[in-house]
C-alpha cells in the first residue's frame, strides 16, 4: 500500500465495546479495525481507546457504532463539549445512522482489517478470568465480506440500500493464515449469482469457514445444499425465519435442507420478533406477535431445528418478559432440547426464578388458547424423523 506518509495522531472508539452497562460483545467491528490498518499504513500513530478521556490529545478521533442502543456519553467532567460535536471526532456506522449509514471509502473498506487492534483490550478480558470462547472473534478469525448487499428489504433491516446481490472482495483482502477460521459477514451469500465462486475460494485454503449473519434458506437449492453440507463448514449451520408468511417455503427448503445435512449437525434458524410493520403496537400485534413467535418454534421442533430468538429493539413494551423467557428457553439449546415452555418455566419456578413463570402464567390468563396450542410441545414428542434427535 503505497501512501504518503502524515504522522498524525488518531484514536479509534469502538463504542459497543465501552457502553454502560459493560457486557462482552461477542464480535468486533471490522469498521475499527480496517481504519487501524489504513491510518498505520499511513504512517499515523493508532491508538484504540478504551474511555472517552482526553480526546483533544487527537487530530482525528473515529467513533463506531453497530447497535443503536449503546450510549455515547454528551456531558461530563472530562469533556467541555458534548463528544460527537468536537470538532476531531468522525462517527459512523449502523449505531448512529441505522440504513442511512454511510459506507466506509473504497480505500478503506478494502484496507485489510487490522488483527492487532484488540489485543490490549483482549489482554484485559482474560484478566477478569473469562472463558477464551468470550473474544475468540478478536484472536482467532479472519473476518470480512466476499458480497454486499441483499434484495429482500426487510423492513427491519438495516441492509435496504441495495436491490442485489453483489461482489464485494476475493477472500485475500482479509485471509490471515495465522488464523484458525474464518468467519463471513455477507448480508445474502446464497442470493448471489455466483456463489459457487465464493465457496470454491474459501473451500482452497482448507480453513473451516461460516456465514454468521445467517443464510437466506427460501433460496436452497440441491446443489447449494450439497455443496454446503459437503465443505468444511464451521459450528451450526445458521438461516432465518423472520416471517410466518414464509412457513409454506420454509418448510419446503427444510425438507430439501434434510435430505443433505448431517442429522447430528445442528441447524439454527433466527426467529425474528417483536417488530409491527405497521408501527402500532398495539394488543392485537402483540397476541399475534407472540403466537407466530411459538408456531415458528412448533415448525422448528418438528424439523429438528433449534430456533435462536432475536428480539426486536429488545421488544419493549408490556410483553418483553414474555419475550426474554422466550429466549433463554431457547437459545439456551439444552432446554430447548428436552423440555416444553411450560416445563422450563416451571423448573425456573422452583429455582426460585419468578419472571419466567410469571410470563407464562400472564399469557395463560390473557390467551389461553396459545397456551394450549404450544406451550406443552415438546421437541422430542413432535419430531417428524427420530433421527434428527
Amino acid at each position: 500500500m503505497d501512501m504518503k506518509k502524515s504522522k498524525n495522531s488518531i484514536g479509534i472508539i469502538d463504542a459497543d465495546l465501552i457502553s454502560e452497562p459493560k457486557t462482552v460483545h461477542a464480535f468486533p467491528n471490522l469498521a475499527c479495525m480496517k481504519l487501524s490498518n489504513y491510518h498505520k499504513h499511513m504512517g499515523d500513530n493508532v491508538k484504540h481507546l478504551l474511555s472517552y478521556k482526553n480526546l483533544d490529545r487527537y487530530d482525528t478521533v473515529y467513533i463506531s457504532k453497530v447497535f443503536i442502543n449503546s450510549k455515547i456519553p454528551e456531558v461530563n467532567i472530562f469533556f467541555e463539549v458534548p463528544i460527537l460535536l468536537k470538532p476531531n471526532v468522525i462517527y459512523g456506522g449502523t449505531g448512529f445512522f441505522f440504513d442511512k449509514a454511510e459506507p466506509l471509502p473504497d480505500d478503506i473498506e478494502h484496507c485489510k482489517p487490522d488483527y492487532d487492534f484488540y489485543n490490549e483490550w483482549v489482554e484485559i478480558e482474560k484478566g477478569r478470568k473469562l472463558k477464551r470462547v468470550r473474544f475468540e472473534y478478536y484472536t482467532d478469525y479472519s473476518i470480512g465480506f466476499m458480497t454486499r448487499g441483499c434484495f429482500r428489504k426487510c423492513l427491519f433491516c438495516v441492509n435496504k440500500r441495495y436491490n442485489k446481490v453483489f461482489f464485494h472482495s476475493h477472500l485475500s483482502e482479509f485471509f490471515d493464515e495465522t488464523k484458525r477460521a474464518i468467519s463471513l459477514w455477507d448480508d445474502n451469500i446464497l442470493g448471489y449469482s455466483k456463489w459457487k465462486d465464493v465457496f470454491d475460494e474459501l473451500i482452497d485454503t482448507g480453513k473451516p469457514f461460516e456465514f454468521k449473519q445467517g443464510m437466506d434458506i427460501r433460496l436452497m437449492t440441491k446443489e447449494k445444499a450439497k455443496c454446503i453440507t459437503n465443505c468444511k463448514y464451521k459450528g451450526d449451520y445458521i438461516f432465518a425465519f423472520d416471517n410466518i408468511e414464509d412457513k409454506n417455503i420454509i418448510i419446503e427448503k427444510i425438507k430439501l435442507w434434510r435430505d443433505y445435512v448431517n442429522p447430528k449437525r445442528r441447524t439454527k434458524l433466527y426467529v425474528f420478533c417483536g417488530f409491527d410493520k405497521n408501527n402500532l403496537y398495539d394488543e392485537s400485534f402483540w397476541k399475534q406477535d407472540i403466537e407466530n413467535m411459538f408456531e415458528r418454534i412448533k415448525i422448528l421442533m418438528q424439523f429438528g431445528c433449534v430456533p435462536y430468538i432475536m428480539r426486536y429493539n429488545e421488544c419493549i413494551g408490556p410483553y418483553k418478559d414474555v419475550y426474554q423467557t422466550a429466549k433463554t428457553w431457547c437459545n439456551f439449546v439444552p432446554s430447548y432440547m428436552k423440555k416444553s415452555f411450560r416445563m422450563y418455566c416451571i423448573g425456573q419456578g422452583k429455582a426460585g426464578r419468578n419472571p419466567e413463570i410469571n410470563s407464562m402464567k400472564k399469557i395463560e390468563k390473557l390467551y389461553p388458547d396459545i397456551a394450549k396450542k404450544y406451550f406443552d410441545l415438546r421437541r422430542e414428542d413432535i419430531i417428524l424423523n427420530k433421527d434428527w434427535i
